[in-house]
């Protein structure tokens, strides 16, 4: 790994590698940075490919073309903006605008600028996507510029059969895990069902949100007291950046996911989930190393398999 990625994330490291190691710094680094970064060391779902929600074909990048160090002199990406942003609340002024002066790097108001890799580059005015290029210019569909937080509640329970017991995986004799999972309205993948943390909100907040939002409408019924108790003891998984089809050169997604696992299935793993807000389809899926999830949430959910001893 190289360019600012390998840079920062080291910075942001360096107190996690341990005292023990006996390999270089590099290789602590990286060792690091395998174990916090999900399967992400050069992003693919963000290049060489058409923008979602467009027509503006991105600027082809070759995976040794990626980090910002390494020289293309013939790059020369398309600038694009959805309309949608214009005059919304949820998102920034035009970076030319001369009445918007955002503060990189830190808490600008209630809007978080601060990206959980580390610094981030600013060039031409612009923050620099720190695991390097995508092949377009702008925000694309991104409301922010730089960092885009978001929070994604890894929902599970264990498979049962009739008599209520854990089914175990025949070929590798481990309790089979489900997982809730949302089917986008947007692309059709199905995802972890998460969203934006809304400027000033506490993150625990979104995922309850986020969950009751697009799985049950927002209704517990009778038993609104024990989801608040299952949503205040959850387990964080990943906090970082997500290799999502909307990231650009100048904004990007990044995550806390937190898996909230309801051992007993008697809680959240007992409701009938139907599908709310952004969600199209919902469903209790069967965790495994065939299933295909939106982004980077399949790296997210192997996390939580590995954790709870489960079936891949």
């Amino acid at each position: 790994m190289a360019g600012p990625v390998r840079q920062s994330a080291c910075r942001l490291l360096s107190a996690v590698a341990g005292s023990g190691s006996t390999g270089t710094a590099a290789d602590v680094c990286l060792e690091t940075m395998a174990r916090i970064i999900p399967g992400i060391f050069k992003h693919s779902r963000c290049r060489n490919n058409v923008y979602p929600h467009s027509d503006v074909r991105r600027y082809p990048v070759p995976d040794e073309s990626v980090f910002w160090t390494q020289t293309y002199a013939d790059y020369q990406p398309p600038f694009h903006e959805s309309p949608v942003l214009q005059g919304k609340e949820w998102a920034d002024l035009d970076i030319e605008n001369s009445i918007f002066k955002p503060k990189w790097n830190e808490l600008d108001g209630k809007v978080n600028r601060v990206s959980f890799i580390g610094a981030y580059e600013i060039r031409d005015s612009c923050p620099l996507n720190p695991f390097g290029r995508t092949g377009i210019r702008g925000r694309g569909v991104l409301g922010r510029w730089g960092p885009n937080h978001a929070a994604d509640p890894v929902v599970t329970r264990w498979k049962l059969d009739e008599a209520g017991q854990p089914i175990v995986h025949p070929a590798s004799g481990k309790r089979i895990l489900q997982m809730c999972a949302i089917e986008r309205h947007d692309c059709g993948e199905w995802a972890i069902p998460g969203g934006m943390v809304d400027p000033g909100e506490k993150v625990s907040a979104t995922l309850r949100r986020e969950f009751l939002e697009e799985t049950m409408d927002n209704d517990a019924g009778e038993m609104a007291g024990e989801v608040e108790q299952f949503f205040a003891a959850g387990t964080e998984i990943y906090k970082g950046y997500v290799d999502d089809p909307r990231n650009t050169d100048c904004a990007w997604m990044e995550t806390v996911a937190v898996n909230f696992h309801d051992e007993s299935g008697s809680v959240v793993g007992r409701f009938p989930l139907h599908a709310g807000d952004d969600a199209a389809k919902v469903r209790w899926m069967d965790v495994g190393e065939e299933v295909k999830l939106y982004a980077s949430h399949s790296n997210i959910v192997k996390r939580v398999v590995d954790m709870l001893e489960a079936h891949w």
